[in-house]
């Protein structure tokens, strides 16, 4: 069994990301490529976004710190600490106007088979 603070490690990486070219940082928390289930923290420095991108299984973007936009096509949910959203079977993005801290999570649907 592992614990993780999810506070801890959402201060750890938005300190990271505000440092960072991109705005961003992220660790993977649970799973990997040979796993169903991957759950990863992201650090968005305001003004830093995911740009559109597929949608690699079911997924949902859980907002830990800050305020974040899920944006699909012409579509907009905004989101705020405690929210869970679910993330469209399409392209999509996240937007950010503040520092946000958000965990992703996936049920991949193209996982290579266990040896």
């Amino acid at each position: 069994m592992q614990k993780i603070s999810l506070t801890a490690l959402a201060r750890q990486h938005l300190d990271i990301a505000r440092g960072a070219s991109s705005g961003r940082s992220a660790r993977t928390l649970y799973g990997g490529h040979e796993h169903v289930l991957r759950q990863t923290l992201i650090a968005l420095r305001a003004g830093s976004d995911l740009s559109e991108h597929e949608n690699p299984g079911e997924s949902t973007l859980q907002v830990i710190q800050g305020r974040v936009t899920l944006v699909a096509g012409e579509v907009r949910w905004n989101g705020s600490p405690g929210d869970l959203l679910f993330l469209p079977d399409a392209r999509h993005a996240v937007e950010t106007e503040e520092d946000s801290v958000v965990l992703l999570t996936v049920a991949k649907l193209d996982v290579p088979p266990r040896a």
